[in-house]
């Protein structure tokens, strides 16, 4: 199976001028956990609740001029639309990642991969050996 079948479509990039507020509260409104972030185009990072939190609120930073750019991890892993899914489950398993961005052959973001989704997509018990081995203690 494809990554493709299993991801969500319609992921936003945001830019990285966006401050950490509007973040937060984008993640509220669509009830997920991490927004990819690009630049002409192009996905160069991710933010995640636990990035609003240890970068910016556990540092005591303004959450109104502390932007995107400033919590977001870059050099994030991704995959390919066309990857097989057990390929992108290997991916998340080594790096220990949540959530994979799906990217098309023009390296344009399509979509996200997440716990949830292999657990739709694939055997319940895949889907649970990622869980464990991605939740282990780092």
């Amino acid at each position: 199976m494809e990554t493709k079948t299993a991801m969500h479509q319609g992921v936003e990039l945001c830019t990285p001028d966006v401050p950490v507020a509007e973040l937060a509260q984008r993640m509220r409104d669509n009830d997920i956990g991490a927004i990819p972030v690009g630049e002409n185009d192009r996905l160069i990072g991710m933010v995640t609740d636990r990035d609003l939190v240890t970068r910016c609120l556990a540092d005591g930073k303004d959450t109104t001029s502390t932007t995107a750019r400033d919590v977001m991890t870059e050099g994030i892993a991704y995959c390919n639309e066309d990857d097989d899914i057990l390929e992108a489950m290997q991916l998340m398993q080594d790096k220990q990642l949540r959530r994979l961005p799906v990217v098309n052959k023009d390296k344009r973001l399509v979509g996200m991969l997440s716990l949830g989704d292999f657990a739709q997509a694939t055997q319940p018990d895949l889907a649970g050996r990622l869980s464990s081995s991605v939740s282990a203690h780092h």
